[in-house]
């Protein structure tokens, strides 16, 4: 069997935490350091985790046997953190969004021809068990043809936003749930149905703690293809997360327990999926068994891969701009009073705002 692939983190807080249990869990890869600039959070890192802690990223970088680093830091910090890590030509793992902005996602690609590395990005819920198996039913053409899709991803947080928690702020969380949670779905959606050719939305506000963002978001998608779905994400309710997917011949739902996201082994086990097919009713719908798995194991498993064989995993950047670019479309189309955005002008405004031709 292999070594494991040696790797190092930065950020060092909640994420960090998360993303190194599931490392622990793997033969396959390795933390071997830890970077944060609160000296005190390396200390409780090393105590509770044994991963020693670097007094920079300059230490970091110039260790040898490290040959990727998983950035777990405030969106604005993605690009010029995974630029320093691309220099020093190591892999890149951020955690989604790829960035704060369109452009900053796109540098972020561009990393990968300029400095000879591959760039992963932590769209993690397109690796659900419930996701792979709706997905592998599209594929063996069960569903028939798809043309209709709905997602959901909700929960409280803009129940207990304060001045003091950056989501509170529109230029650091734009649209609320749209560019927190709905975006995980715009993923998903993107994974099960094919490239998405244009958005409209709508958004509002209804917390009572008086925030800047928006905390309720409807965005209808239309795909390449002509299939349509929506994404819902409301910001002051219970927790939820599901998928349903319809086709000519059978239609599919997915829904998990919404406390055991940052425990994805134990998904299975709080998650339902089920296939209902021709003319059956619910009643006749068939529950499926979902396997046990990780999604936060596997992409760092995928990550690791790509540090090894310098190829490219499923996480690519451009997925993750993708993701970004329906955000920014739904975002224009709010101000817009719901006119109809397309991904493929999005995507052209940023590139043009960084001088990036497009490829032949």
């Amino acid at each position: 069997m292999s070594p494991p692939v040696k790797l190092g983190i930065v950020g060092l807080g909640r994420w960090a935490k998360v993303l190194t249990r599931a490392v622990q869990k793997s033969d396959k890869l390795k933390i071997v350091a830890g970077y944060s600039r609160s000296e005190e959070k390396r200390a409780a890192f090393e105590e509770e985790f044994g991963v020693p802690g670097v007094p920079d990223m300059k230490t970091l970088l110039a260790n040898p046997e490290i040959k990727g680093v998983v950035l777990t830091v405030p969106n604005e910090q993605h690009f010029p953190l995974a630029e320093e890590v691309a220099k020093a030509r190591k892999h890149v793992y951020t955690e989604k969004p790829i960035a704060q902005t369109l452009e900053d996602g796109l540098k972020i690609a561009a990393l990968e021809k300029q400095h000879g590395v591959t760039v992963t990005v932590g769209h993690s819920a397109r690796l659900m068990a419930g996701i792979r198996i709706i997905k592998e039913k599209i594929g063996a053409g069960e569903l028939g043809r798809v043309a209709f899709m709905e997602a959901n991803f909700s929960n409280e947080r803009a129940l207990e936003l304060t001045p003091s928690t950056w989501r509170w702020y529109k230029d650091r969380a734009p649209g609320g749930p749209l560019s927190q949670l709905a975006i995980h779905q715009f993923d998903v959606l993107h994974l099960l149905g094919g490239e998405i050719a244009e958005v409209s939305s709508m958004a509002s506000k209804l917390s009572p703690v008086g925030a800047e963002v928006d905390d309720q978001s409807m965005t209808l998608l239309r795909f390449r293809d002509g299939k349509i779905g929506y994404v819902g994400s409301c910001w002051t309710s219970p927790g939820i997360f599901a998928v349903r997917v319809f086709g000519q011949k059978a239609l599919m739902h997915y829904e998990i327990d919404f406390g055991t996201w940052d425990t994805p082994h134990l998904l299975h086990k709080a998650s339902t999926l089920y296939i209902q097919r021709g003319k059956d009713g619910w009643g006749k719908r068939e529950e499926l068994k979902l396997p046990e798995s990780d999604m936060f194991r596997a992409e760092l498993e995928m990550f690791a891969q790509s540090c090894v064989s310098g190829r490219p995993n499923e996480l690519t950047a451009y997925n993750g701009n993708v993701a970004v670019a329906v955000v920014n479309a739904a975002l224009k189309s709010i101000d817009r009073k719901g006119q109809s955005i397309t991904i493929a002008a999005v995507m052209e405004d940023a590139r043009a705002k960084i001088g990036e031709k497009r490829a032949a």
